[in-house]
């Protein structure tokens, strides 16, 4: 029962359908591109006068309830005509197995500490538990949701489909900026594409008030919360200043690449919490405690407790493949490119995926119930 200006009435919860905000995306899309006529055949128009044709783009099953989002002419191809073919399956199932082991493997193990530390009364946790806290969530959230993103896409390539990445290395940015060009791609570019560009981008209008626009429109379709529209400027704010030091050239010396990463990860950390937690006192409370300035009255249980032999190792692993090895090692040693198309080593690789897709269904089999994050969007 609520009670506004001394009325009382009751406000009915209302259960909307998983996903809703990614397929309402790809409804958008479509009706924007008919409009549009940006067809990738010229020959062709882009109208899709097959029911059954359109409501696949709508419905598509791999990625309909946490992405990627699909735009409606990077798909329209497809919908047309297809192929098939038995090393296409394979590379699906390849996709497929590294999502799952992203998603079973670390997001999950990390998620469970996540949830002791991060729902605990701020008042009983210190700034190292507060920490190990928000640097377990931006790594859970990072491989929960690329995991499902890679499982979506092997599927689709399973069946013709070919979807864009939706992540690409995020945690090796050096700017805020860069973060979001690697950071849920598909969303991004579907903000650039139907609002940052109509808005008039970086030739015409403000590219400032075009940018917190976006911005702020990024934390509402996140949720209907406070803490979320706050983490969209939050974003928004850094991304701004990015681009007006850039183009006044405000800051002449170079700054080390390590400063600007952890500058990066800072920003990206703090907008985390507030994501995590969404109330605002809520997240002002952990804040205080992350920098010192709220002593808890007392510790329920120690840093060690959260920070166990598992954890660790989890830990690493997941720093670890924040890194794109393949591509360093190339670099830095161009012999292994012969080398990665060996038959040694596509063995290795089929080996490495059978271990990792027996681990991810013994973890599943003796774990409880984790559903992806997103689905809540």
């Amino acid at each position: 029962m609520r009670r506004i200006l001394g009325l009382s009435f009751s406000v009915k919860d209302i259960a909307l359908p998983i996903g809703i905000s990614f397929f309402t995306f790809q409804g958008l899309s479509y009706v924007i591109d008919v409009y549009r006529d940006t067809a990738e055949d010229p020959s062709e128009r882009i109208v899709q006068r097959n029911l059954v044709s359109l409501a696949l783009y709508i419905a598509m099953f791999p990625q309909l309830i946490a992405g990627p989002i699909v735009r409606y002419h990077d798909i329209q191809p497809y919908l047309n005509r297809r192929t098939h073919s038995v090393q296409q399956f394979s590379d699906g199932i390849e996709i497929f197995i590294i999502g799952l082991a992203k998603k079973v493997l670390l997001a999950n193990i990390l998620g469970e500490t996540v949830t002791l530390i991060m729902e605990e009364n701020a008042q009983m946790i210190n700034a190292p538990i507060a920490w190990l806290g928000v640097i377990c969530y931006s790594l859970q959230l990072f491989y929960d949701f690329s995991g499902y993103s890679e499982m979506a896409i092997g599927l689709g390539k399973m069946f013709g489909f070919e979807f864009q990445i939706n992540f690409n290395y995020p945690y090796i940015s050096r700017s805020v900026s860069e973060f979001w060009r690697r950071w849920h791609m598909s969303l991004s570019q579907w903000f650039r594409d139907y609002l940052y560009i109509p808005l008039g981008g970086s030739r015409t209008g403000n590219v400032y008030v075009n940018l917190f626009i976006v911005f702020l429109a990024t934390g509402i379709w996140h949720g209907a919360a406070v803490g979320f529209i706050l983490w969209g400027m939050w974003h928004g704010l850094f991304v701004i200043l990015e681009r007006y030091f850039r183009t006044h050239r405000i800051i002449k010396c170079r700054i080390p690449g390590i400063l600007q990463w952890l500058y990066t990860m800072f920003v990206a950390a703090m907008g985390w919490t507030m994501f995590r937690i969404v109330g605002v006192s809520d997240s002002l409370r952990y804040y205080a405690v992350m920098f010192g300035l709220r002593k808890p009255e007392f510790v329920r249980f120690g840093l060690g407790y959260y920070l166990n032999r598992r954890l660790v190792c989890v830990l690493i692993a997941a720093c670890l493949a924040c890194v794109p090895w393949k591509e360093v090692l190339k670099e830095k040693l161009p012999g292994i490119r012969n080398a990665s198309g060996s038959v040694a080593a596509v063995l290795v690789r089929r080996a490495v995926l059978i271990l990792l897709f027996i681990l991810s269904f013994l973890f599943i089999a003796n774990s409880t119930y984790n559903p992806f994050i997103y689905f809540r969007f």
